[in-house]
């Protein structure tokens, strides 16, 4: 490890999290798709296709897509789940709804349709997409804590499989606007179960102080089941429920598993009717940098089957369908987000020297750090570095002091302006978050597989951009 930089000053610690590199310019595979790999040159390739030729033909920054890694990943949640909960061990099957909140355009949710899975959606604009792309709706769900009449009349005119309710108010206006229609709305409850998973305060969503869903505590769970089933334009299908994102720690989606049965088997002896489908969500955590602990696909299937089976049998009800909707976990993994450097600066601190290395891009396309508090990893990715490993900062352009892509990583002393900076894990949020900050074009999202490259949603033109803005002209093209 370097003893100093720049004569007597040391360079700021690493985090305790972060190893020491035997060698800078490697990879950790596990935190790359399948096909990304370095050549002899030091040269980060994806299906064979380096990425300086992706910087030249296509420019930075940009989002890359492992297509195959992306369509292999939706293959192994359908398997994994299709197995555990399979018939044949005595439960009533699974589906896998791809969540396209993390990221979402008409390819993907092609892809996600081909690969036998489910579309979750949660804006008219992501039910656009789905309905663009040739999803038929019985594979559509809706979420929303707040969605409008023009939502909910597009879903039953697109005929969607699933409605997951978020209110008593929301009852309301559904049954209101089936009624109309003179169809009956598929519906599906949102328990909030008062389980915190262990994560960001900011995106753990089953504890009772938030926005989502309907109490099972103080008994709004059980009101609104009430209303449903007192419906003549709802169908009462199930529950569902979500406790958080990026977990790893499986016990809290147990204990949430047990809640929900545990209300579903009231609701069926109180009411007398069946509820066929019980939903859990998501929030499958990924490896952002080597501190990440996922739990494998399969180990966490296994383990929701059993307690699924085991709580069924302890309240005497049948096993529900299950339902899971992981959106990260399918296509974080499979993006990387390709930068150009522009400058390095040392810049000395109270505890020693830290280096910024300033892409550009930044807090316009990967708002995950600052509003998450999110880390990730990176490296080099256009040569080999024969310098020492040193502790470095990637920051974005913007005029934002918290315009920071990645905190702490080692990367080769020599970096310099030219060079380009790969982050792996950026297929969930970054795209969807992606805005106009300091009036930046947002990026494109590029799919690479060994035939070639092509763009799945388009680099943002700065015509594009400033079209809302009546005093622009913008007939050229910059």
């Amino acid at each position: 490890m370097p003893a100093h930089i720049a004569g007597t000053l040391h360079a700021t610690p690493a985090p305790v999290w972060l190893p020491y590199p035997e060698d800078v310019n490697a990879l950790l595979p596990s935190l790359w798709s399948r096909n990304v790999v370095k050549n002899a040159d030091g040269v980060l390739t994806v299906a064979g296709h380096p990425v300086t030729d992706i910087a030249r033909d296509h420019g930075t920054p940009t989002l890359v897509m492992d297509v195959d890694d992306f369509k292999a990943r939706a293959r192994e949640y359908r398997d994994a789940y299709a197995h555990a909960f399979s018939p044949e061990q005595g439960r009533s099957g699974a589906d896998v709804f791809y969540a396209g909140k993390a990221f979402l355009c008409t390819a993907v949710a092609r892809w996600v349709h081909e690969a036998g899975l489910g579309l979750d959606t949660c804006s008219l604009g992501e039910m656009m997409i789905a309905r663009a792309a040739g999803v038929p709706g019985e594979m559509v769900g809706l979420h929303g804590n707040n969605k409008s009449v023009a939502e909910l009349d597009y879903a039953l005119d697109y005929g969607v499989g699933r409605i997951i309710v978020d209110s008593l108010d929301e009852i309301d206006r559904l049954e209101t606007i089936a009624a109309a229609r003179g169809v009956v709305a598929p519906v599906m409850l949102r328990v909030t179960v008062g389980v915190e998973a262990h994560t960001h305060d900011f995106i753990a969503t089953a504890h009772e102080d938030q926005k989502f869903g309907l109490s099972l505590s103080s008994g709004m769970a059980a009101k609104a089941a009430e209303a449903v089933v007192g419906s003549a334009h709802l169908r009462f299908d199930g529950l569902h429920s979500h406790i958080g994102s990026q977990i790893f720690d499986i016990s809290g989606f147990q204990v949430a598993a047990a809640r929900v049965l545990d209300l579903r088997a009231q609701i069926m002896r109180t009411h007398g009717v069946d509820l066929p489908e019980v939903d859990l969500g998501g929030g499958f955590g990924i490896r952002y940098t080597s501190q990440d602990t996922p739990i494998p696909v399969e180990e966490m299937a296994a383990e929701l089957a059993e307690v699924v089976a085991k709580e069924c049998r302890g309240l005497g009800t049948d096993v529900p369908r299950i339902s899971i909707e992981p959106g990260r976990a399918i296509v974080s993994p499979a993006v990387f987000t390709l930068y150009e450097v522009g400058t390095v600066k040392e810049v000395h601190t109270d505890t020693g020297i830290r280096t910024y290395v300033a892409v550009d891009g930044g807090m316009s396309d990967n708002i995950r750090t600052a509003l998450y508090d999110a880390d990730y990893s990176c490296s080099l990715a256009n040569r080999n570095s024969n310098a020492e490993p040193a502790i470095i900062r990637v920051v974005g352009k913007h005029c934002e002091s918290g315009d920071i892509i990645v905190r702490d990583e080692y990367m080769g002393a020599d970096v310099a302006p030219g060079d380009l900076v790969a982050v792996p894990g950026t297929g969930a949020y970054c795209r969807p978050l992606a805005n106009n900050y300091n009036h930046v074009p947002r990026p494109g999202v590029l799919a690479v597989s060994a035939d070639g490259a092509e763009w799945i949603v388009t680099p943002e033109s700065y015509a594009q951009m400033l079209s809302t803005d009546p005093g622009m002209t913008t007939s050229t093209e910059t």
